[in-house]
């Protein structure tokens, strides 16, 4: 049993990535929710005790973080195996929204990864609408679904299946989205995103702004506002505002946004710079992205030369539970990617991944969920998290993308962890409060060095003449000002007597 109480988040992510035989690794990250149900990337720079505001045992999840441009040209198939995992997990959670005829095809890509060639004595009627695709099914959609996995797709063998869905999804709008829920200036919600090729809101069934990575020059964020900043064509400025529910949220948005742009814009890590949220009276928040740039995990993926691991992959799509609703969202969307405002629409329908954030639905005769794979001999399993209704995670026996609960679970927490993270946030306080005083002191000090000029000295400056010329400036000059030096040099006199008779 691993003990690792003062382990770094690297330290955890390499043992994964060992455990799982995955070389590919920078495109994956491991999240966690805390106790106020929000989500967090584990920071591998940071120990992990120090990370995690919840008890032991702590569930973490190894995800897609940064998602690949063309998932179809990775080098390893246990890498494009996992991001196939990813990406069809997005479709069941609403988050990879499409029109009708696209989602019916990624689903086939998933039956035909899953149970192979249609065998009419294996597979009855009805087969597919055991399987939960989506969120919500129709009954045309399963039988279109079901049409495509008898006539097109025989004869595909697994890898080619899951090659086929990934080449479909890449094309996809919504593909690599993982949003942020906030809202406008005006009220109204909007769901923000980073993907592979820039940034992009979505609001109701369309999406709204779309910038490009090289567009984007600042993102910053004060409390529950997040801010970007961008240049577009013609030497274009734009500054998009919105609201993130919680300060928290806030910055998790802002910290995912820094390292995407990181990843997808730069040319090399050694250009990556530390970032700052700070303003005038608080010192804000630093974060600087610790990992290898897009264009540098290619060019390492292209040198690996070794056996491809064998991976043996069994059913991981939940069966389907009764308590959905017939109903299907997808129905249509625009292929106006690259328009030049930013606007598509995505949907005939509302973008509403709210499911992204529930639960995987486990029914009392327990979902098949779990992926058991062997990678060159060595076992390990793939399963979905299980997350309260708003996103916090249970307790138990959970194994996520070969994560052993056992390790995930021994990370010892320090024993005053809980009153240090409370310290530290008092000292912050107290530390804003105190640049917050000093700032005003030295206001305070260069306004009555302005007033001493004006009242004292003989500076014949055309500025200082009209202001000296005011009613306003005369009547507090003699009214105020005067009396207040007078009384002011009879008390100097009078501690000057007191300390001469000493």
């Amino acid at each position: 049993i691993l003990e690792f109480r003062d382990a770094k988040g690297q330290y955890l992510f390499d043992l994964i990535c060992h455990h799982l035989n995955l070389l590919e690794k920078d495109y994956f990250g491991i999240r966690y929710v805390d106790p106020d149900k929000q989500r967090h990337w584990l920071e591998f720079t940071k120990s992990i005790s120090k990370q995690m505001k919840s008890q032991p045992p702590f569930i973490m999840c190894l995800r897609v973080k940064f998602y690949p441009p063309d998932p179809a040209a990775l080098k390893e198939e246990i890498t494009r195996y996992l991001v196939f995992l990813q990406i069809k997990r997005d479709l069941y959670h609403g988050r990879l929204l499409c029109k009708t005829s696209d989602a019916a095809m990624l689903a086939a890509y998933i039956l035909q990864a899953e149970i192979g060639d249609y065998d009419p004595g294996k597979h009855p009627e009805g087969y597919s609408s055991k399987f939960q695709f989506f969120p919500k099914h129709s009954e045309k959609l399963e039988r279109r679904i079901a049409d495509i996995h008898k006539t097109e797709l025989i004869g595909q063998t697994p890898e080619t299946a899951e090659l086929k869905f990934l080449q479909k999804a890449q094309m996809l709008e919504t593909y690599g989205v993982d949003p942020h829920p906030c809202k406008d200036v005006s009220g109204n919600p909007a769901f923000l995103a980073f993907t592979p090729f820039g940034f992009v809101v979505l609001q109701g069934n369309k999406r709204v702004h779309f910038l490009k990575w090289n567009e984007v020059t600042k993102l910053k964020f004060e409390g529950k506002t997040f801010h970007i900043y961008a240049n577009q064509k013609e030497d274009k400025k734009i500054i998009l505002t919105y609201f993130a529910p919680t300060p928290e949220a806030c910055k998790h948005l802002w910290k995912c946004g820094v390292e995407n742009q990181a990843f997808y814009k730069l040319e090399k890590s050694s250009q990556v710079r530390t970032v700052s949220s700070s303003n005038l009276f608080f010192k804000g928040s630093r974060f600087r992205y610790s990992g290898r740039v897009a264009k540098e995990v290619m060019e390492q993926s292209a040198k690996i030369k070794r056996e491809p691991p064998e991976i043996h992959s069994a059913h991981s799509t939940p069966v389907r539970s009764m308590s959905y609703g017939d109903s299907f969202i997808p129905r249509s969307r625009s292929q106006a990617m690259d328009s030049g405002d930013g606007t598509a629409v995505i949907s005939s329908e509302t973008y509403s991944p709210s499911d992204s954030v529930l639960p995987t639905p486990v029914a009392e005769h327990s979902l098949e969920m779990a992926v058991s794979r062997q990678i060159n001999g060595a076992p390990c399993s793939i399963e979905e998290e299980k997350e309260s209704e708003a996103g916090t995670p249970t307790v138990g026996d959970v194994t996520e993308l070969g994560v052993d609960s056992r390790v995930a679970g021994r990370v010892q927490s320090a024993g005053g962890e809980a009153a240090l993270s409370e310290t530290e946030q008092v000292n912050k306080f107290v530390l804003s409060v105190l640049r917050l005083l000093l700032v005003t002191i030295g206001l305070l000090f260069v306004l009555l060095l302005l007033l001493i000029i004006l009242t004292e000295s003989d500076l014949d400056i055309a500025f200082l003449r009209d202001i000296r010329q005011t009613p306003e400036f005369e009547q507090f000059h003699y009214e105020y000002f005067c009396p207040l030096r007078r009384w002011f040099a009879c008390k100097l006199r009078w501690v000057g007597g007191l300390l001469i008779n000493k």
